[in-house]
């Protein structure tokens, strides 16, 4: 038998070794594509699973949300006079300042009125004249009467004697009448208070020129009772409903930061201000202490009437659409169900729902824009999500892309 040469075995071993490098190159050139062919599925996966929106589901809240109303309101004295004159003449004296307490009748000012005292003086004069007169009258009616039974005087003299003493009994009255009503007026040369109270202006001093009546200027004295005030304050048509007599409120004041006064809603208007759209409510608050001014600001927080149950959602579920107010509902099979919903209140963060929802609904809290009935979204699991242990796993999104 003859043996193989070197050469021979040397040709054989590098066939082997090159057949052996084309199969390795060509497994990992096959092994290559498949990998890259599933990591390209499997981002293919990813990005379709992307695309759906991922979003926060929550049922509504069904407990009545009990709301404020914050507005600003007016202090004005519970009663508050305008003292004015009613006779002209000169300030004598004034007997109380701003911020004087006073009592009902008290002195306030004096006025001087020389022209009334010359009026009065007159009116006395005539007076006496037309008694005279009547007096003359008299006696000559009572001298007819005793002639005519002899004849020495007519039936129509007697007649005239007659209703010449009337006339002059008619003079003497309307001269008494008007000295009773001068005297009246001199009663108003002194400016008293009309009720207990505090002077809250003075717009007059000593020396004066006083003009009877409002048309002559402005107040000489105001007095206000301050040991309770009204608080005035307009409220928009839509929570006058909300608001009954009786309803409590806080009121605040600049003077009294962080300090809040107990008031009641005392009246309403029960009638809307076209210009405004608001009703105007009237509120009380007891002032015995006086540390409220009349005429001040004041913030007023009213506490509406709230039903015990409610459907209440996040104010950024809502969708505002051509077609009205929706809200993105999720159905059974994870897509969207929009649903046309009406609003009862406000609440700020929280709209309470009027129509449209149950408390069984699964609500979108934040839906994506352009989000339309039958989209399919993800539900975003959160801590304390009520979604089951092997549901919660499915729904859960990929984080990062696969590598």
């Amino acid at each position: 038998m003859s043996e193989v040469s070197p050469q021979v075995l040397s040709r054989r071993g590098l066939r082997i070794a090159g057949i052996a490098i084309v199969a390795g190159a060509a497994v990992i050139v096959v092994t290559g594509i498949m990998t890259r062919r599933m990591a390209d599925a499997r981002l293919s996966e990813w990005t379709e699973n992307q695309a759906v929106p991922v979003v926060a589901v929550a049922p509504p809240d069904t407990k009545g949300q009990s709301a404020t109303l914050d507005l600003p309101g007016r202090l004005e004295a519970f009663s508050q006079a305008q003292l004015y004159a009613r006779v002209s003449g000169y300030l004598k004296s004034w007997d109380a300042d701003i911020g004087t307490p006073v009592k009902a009748g008290q002195l306030l000012a004096e006025i001087d009125a020389p022209d009334l005292d010359q009026q009065i003086l007159q009116a006395q004069a005539d007076l006496a004249s037309a008694q005279a007169n009547s007096t003359v009258a008299d006696a000559n009616l009572q001298r007819g009467q005793s002639l005519i039974k002899s004849g020495a005087v007519t039936k129509q003299d007697l007649d005239q004697r007659t209703a010449d003493a009337a006339s002059r009994q008619g003079l003497v009255n309307s001269a008494q009448a008007n000295l009773d009503r001068l005297r009246v007026l001199e009663k108003y040369k002194r400016i008293v208070a009309p009720f207990d109270g505090l002077v809250t202006l003075r717009a007059t001093d000593i020396g004066s020129l006083i003009n009877a009546g409002a048309s002559g200027g402005p107040a000489l004295f105001v007095v206000s009772d301050t040991s309770k005030l009204r608080v005035y304050v307009n409220v928009p048509q839509n929570d006058v409903p909300g608001i009954k007599i009786g309803t409590q409120a806080k009121l605040s004041v600049p003077e009294y930061p962080g300090r809040a006064f107990a008031a009641t809603v005392n009246a309403s208007a029960q009638a809307v201000d076209v210009a405004s759209g608001t009703t105007r409510i009237q509120l009380l608050v007891d002032n015995a202490a006086g540390e409220l001014m009349t005429g001040a600001f004041a913030n007023v927080q009213l506490e509406l009437a709230h039903p015990e149950i409610a459907i209440n959602v996040p104010a950024s579920a809502l969708i505002v659409g051509q077609d009205g107010l929706h809200v993105a509902t999720l159905g059974t099979d994870d897509r969207v169900v929009l649903k046309t919903v009406t609003i009862a209140r406000d609440l700020g963060k929280v709209v309470e729902v009027a129509s449209g929802l149950t408390a069984d609904d699964r609500v979108i809290e934040n839906p994506p824009d352009g989000i339309s009935s039958g989209d399919a979204v993800r539900v975003a699991v959160t801590p304390g999500s009520k979604l089951a242990p092997e549901t919660a796993s499915a729904k859960r999104a990929p984080t990062k892309p696969p590598g």
